[in-house]
């Protein structure tokens, strides 16, 4: 496996460009197989899940040609369901995604059970309830799901549960029905307000984004087009809590902070100061481009508690990252985040290092700041896990070795690189 050699200890000083959002770039990938005509994305960024994600269509005969670093133009128009390669779906958990868009368009699919990072059962029974609402009958053989539409769609469908991958596979789904859906208890993420824009620009008629009630109109066909992906908002609070447990200034570029309203507040909250510069609307026009100045120099107080939520509720995947900001706050902070089971593993690589820390239960940790943190070799046990160890070492007194860095590769495009940039000693060891 890859690793990271990290130099922890000094302050990081410069800007760093928010890539492409992961979580939205990979249902919008899904989202292509909707249509016979070009797609052409932008701000894509360039990481292992959109590749495996390429890597999967390409299997069933799609035509993917980069145009430059970030962008990629994706045809469709020959695709064949039944040469999908199996291996790769069963590695990644975005392809999960791929059951939507296959059944809207070939009416039927044959998919193995996805992969991803290794944090907890997370059930398909939400995705398979909602789909048999749209008129799909779902069968398993041999470690295999069939999915196959042989009805109508009700007109209503009630989601079991907020879950942003299920609103995402019933969206999919329902974008080449015949007739209108409605979507109630649909999750409201950024990324899940992106699909809907995109499908928009394909000519997919939906009312209610942003909210957890949606209607679509299906289409009968889809037109191509052009399309700029949001920034990553995880990526953008990961850097603000990196900024923070460094004591460094930084500035984050090309962020959308409308959609991190109360992580920005939680990160005030906690003593960084923060200086929102607006720049231009995205290309699309939705939201606000724009810069935010980070002085993580100051005196870091504990949060009473932290807890996630469903959007606009604090993002899931910044727990961990402000956790470990937590360790540098002066004062007792609950951290709970009920959300996934077995994501607390990346707490002991933090005790190793000299965290103070309790696990109260599989969902709740109190951390005690501020500690010193020492260089360790430690495992970055999934993606997230992966990035806040990575702050960890950055902040650390000497050298730490963070080992699985694969798994910060799927979502974080090029970060040695762009953590060099701003100063810090970072190198990486690959595979022999």
């Amino acid at each position: 496996m890859s690793e990271f050699i990290i130099q922890g200890g000094n302050t990081l000083h410069g800007n760093i460009k928010v890539a492409g959002f992961k979580n939205a770039a990979t249902p919008i990938i899904a989202a292509s197989i909707l249509t016979k005509e070009e797609i052409i994305l932008h701000n894509v960024p360039l990481i292992e899940d959109v590749k495996k994600m390429l890597q999967i269509i390409v299997s069933m005969g799609a035509k993917v040609n980069w145009l430059d670093k970030n962008s990629v133009k994706i045809d469709n128009s020959q695709l064949n369901p039944d040469k999908i390669d199996m291996t790769v779906v069963s590695c990644l958990r975005s392809s999960i995604l791929l059951m939507g868009a296959l059944l809207a368009r070939f009416g039927k699919v044959r998919i193995k059970e996805p992969g991803g990072c290794q944090i907890g059962a997370r059930s398909m029974d939400v995705h398979f309830r909602a789909l048999e609402q749209l008129g799909v009958e779902i069968k398993s053989d041999d470690n295999q799901y069939i999915l196959k539409k042989v009805k109508p769609a009700q007109e209503e469908i009630v989601m079991t549960e907020i879950s942003v991958t299920a609103t995402e596979n019933i969206i999919l789904a329902a974008a080449l029905n015949q007739g209108t859906v409605s979507i109630r208890l649909a999750a409201s993420e950024p990324h899940v307000q992106d699909l809907c824009w995109f499908l928009e620009s394909l000519g997919v008629e939906i009312k209610g984004i942003g909210s957890h009630d949606l209607i679509i109109k299906g289409a009968t066909i889809l037109h191509g087009g052009e399309y700029t992906i949001i920034p990553d908002l995880i990526e953008t609070g990961t850097f603000i809590s990196l900024a923070g447990a460094t004591r460094s200034k930084i500035t984050i570029e090309n962020t959308a902070p409308q959609f991190i309203a109360l992580e920005l507040e939680k990160y005030k909250e906690v003593g960084l100061k923060l200086e929102i510069e607006y720049l231009n609307q995205d290309p699309q026009g939705h939201y606000k481009l724009a810069n935010i100045k980070v002085d993580g120099k100051v005196n870091l107080k504990a949060i009473k508690k932290l807890h996630d939520m469903p959007y606009p509720g604090f993002a899931a995947d910044l727990i961990q990252p402000f956790a470990v900001l937590m360790t540098q706050a002066k004062g007792t902070s609950l951290i709970h985040d009920w959300m996934y089971d077995g994501r607390l593993k990346y707490i002991s690589e933090l005790k190793k290092m000299g965290a103070n820390i309790v696990v109260s239960d599989p969902h709740r940790v109190v951390v005690i700041g501020p500690s010193p943190l020492f260089g360790k070799e430690i495992n970055s046990f999934d993606l997230r896990a992966g990035a806040t160890l990575i702050i960890a070492a950055l902040a650390a007194s000497g050298t730490s070795t963070v080992t699985n860095i694969y798994q910060v590769d799927r979502g974080y495009e090029q970060l040695d690189l762009r953590l060099a940039n701003l100063g810090a000693r970072i190198k990486r060891i690959n595979d022999q």
